[in-house]
Formats: structure tokens, C-alpha cells, sequence
């Protein structure tokens, strides 16, 4: 049957697929828009299929708090190539989920996949671009925290961002800079209490072994793998680590000279590259 440019423009517009697949799906269709929506998403979940064992190692890193700076999320919608990840409809569709997720505080990941940018879901949004790229698109990662004040940081890349939660309001300044720095220096805990109990014995046993291959007496061992400890703390814990801006002191010393209560109660950090 003949399939007029016009329905090929309106299917196209309800379904963001290219000119030709919208054609195809009309014809196949014989004209019926329904059916032929459901071709155009079948299709999506066929590439999804074909390429699920692809690596999503680039894409887009997004950072958002809520106007009362109390509530934010960070999600990542990743794909296969940098040209596919700075595409206008790959960044728009980022954009809607980063701000969806927002709105809705999903407690997790199929939380958000759940919900709906139109009469969609997320997961189908995601699998139905995927099959208008031919790349495989994932939602990477995606976190939330609330805190009475929260700020966040997004590289100039697009790949690596940063939220921070505070204990009590702070001048939106300062949290970017502590934003910055996680971002920057990617601690694995705001301090040495609540650092992983896993990562420290993980750390411990690597000096350890380090210690005895350089031969040093075992009655030294433990002593010495403490004091190399103490060094991965002030490198990898965010109240310990040197303040980048200022390179003279900690990044606790900092927030304790612009408010002694204020204290970093959460963060979430991810990037594409690490």
C-alpha cells in the first residue's frame, strides 16, 4: 500500500525513529500507527538484544539537587561511542531521566527504570534508543541522597560528577568546592570511622606483604602497615585529604574555618573513566 510522507513525518514524531524504519514499520503495519509503533519498539528490544554484551564506556554524567537544595540524584546513561553521547536526542533523553529521577526519588535503579517519560517507561525510552542508534545505551548508574543542604558538581566532560550532602545550610560556594574535590580526588569515605571495614583489612594485608618483602622483622610488621594505613587515610578519606584549593590544609580544617558544626553527612560520586 502506499504510505503518504506525512504519515511517515507523524509516526517519526511520536516515536523519535528515523524517516526509513518509520516507513518500513508503516508498510509493514499497512498503515496501522499502533501496530506500527509496536514494530519500531520491537525492533529497539531486538539491536538491545544483539548488542547487550557491549561495554556502555562512554556516555553521560548527570548531577541534579531540587531548588531547596535538599534532595539530589546522579545518574549516568552510558553508550558505546563519544559521537553517540554528545547526539542532541541521546543528551535530551539523559536529561529527561536525570530529571525524572528527580522528581520521583526512586529508592533504586528498577525504580527509576519503572517510571514514565510519557506514555513509556524509562527502561522501553532506553531500549527504544537503542534501537534507533544501533548503539547499546544503559542506565549506568544512578543514587539519590537527601541532607538540609546538598550541592553538586559536573566535570566539563560530562563524565564524572558529584553530589554532597551537608549536615545544616552552608553558602553554595563552598559545597561546590567540596563537590569538586570528591570529584577530583575520589575519596572512599568522608572519614577514617566509617571507612569500609573491607577496604581497610584489604589495604592492611597489601603493606603487610609489602613490609616482609622488604625484609623487615615480623615483631615490625604490624607497626610499620598501621603507619602505611595512616597514609591511605589522609590520601583517601575526604576529611583527611588536603584541600586541592588551597594545598596547605585539610579538607576538615577547611569546612571547620568557614562553620566549626558543619560536616559532610553523604556523597555520591561516579565516572565513565574509572
Amino acid at each position: 500500500m502506499e504510505i503518504k510522507a506525512a504519515d511517515v513525518a507523524k509516526l517519526r514524531k511520536m516515536t523519535g525513529a528515523g524517516m526509513m524504519d518509520c516507513k518500513k514499520a508503516l508498510v509493514e503495519a499497512e498503515g496501522d500507527f499502533e501496530k506500527a509503533k509496536e514494530i519500531i519498539r520491537e525492533k529497539g528490544k531486538l539491536v538491545a538484544a544483539k548488542r547487550a554484551d557491549r561495554e556502555t564506556t562512554e556516555g553521560s554524567v548527570i548531577a541534579l539537587t531540587n531548588d531547596s537544595h535538599d534532595k539530589a540524584i546522579l545518574v549516568c546513561l552510558g553508550c558505546e561511542t563519544d559521537f553517540v553521547a554528545k547526539n542532541e536526542e541521546f543528551q535530551k533523553l539523559a536529561n529527561d531521566i536525570a530529571k525524572a529521577a528527580l522528581a520521583g526519588m526512586p529508592a533504586d535503579l528498577d525504580a527509576l527504570k519503572a517510571i514514565k517519560l510519557g506514555d513509556i517507561t524509562i527502561d522501553e525510552a532506553v531500549t527504544q534508543q537503542t534501537g534507533k542508534s544501533g548503539e547499546k545505551h544503559s542506565i549506568a548508574y544512578y543514587s539519590s541522597i537527601e541532607a538540609p543542604f546538598i550541592a553538586s558538581y559536573i566535570h566539563i566532560n560530562g563524565k564524572v560528577a558529584t553530589i554532597v550532602g551537608f549536615n545544616k545550610q552552608i553558602d553554595a560556594h563552598v559545597g561546590k568546592e567540596i563537590a569538586m574535590q570528591i570529584t577530583a580526588m575520589n575519596p572512599v569515605s568522608i572519614s577514617r570511622a566509617d571507612c569500609p571495614k573491607e577496604v581497610i583489612e584489604k589495604e592492611l594485608e597489601i603493606y603487610r606483604e609489602q613490609v616482609r618483602a622488604e625484609g623487615k622483622p615480623e615483631n615490625m610488621v604490624e607497626q610499620i602497615a598501621n603507619g602505611k594505613l595512616n597514609k591511605f587515610f589522609k590520601e583517601s578519606t575526604l576529611e583527611d585529604q588536603t584541600f586541592v584549593q588551597d594545598g596547605k590544609i585539610s579538607v576538615s580544617a577547611y569546612l571547620k574555618s568557614v562553620d566549626p558544626e558543619v560536616k559532610v553527612v553523604a556523597f555520591r560520586r561516579f565516572s565513565l573513566n574509572d
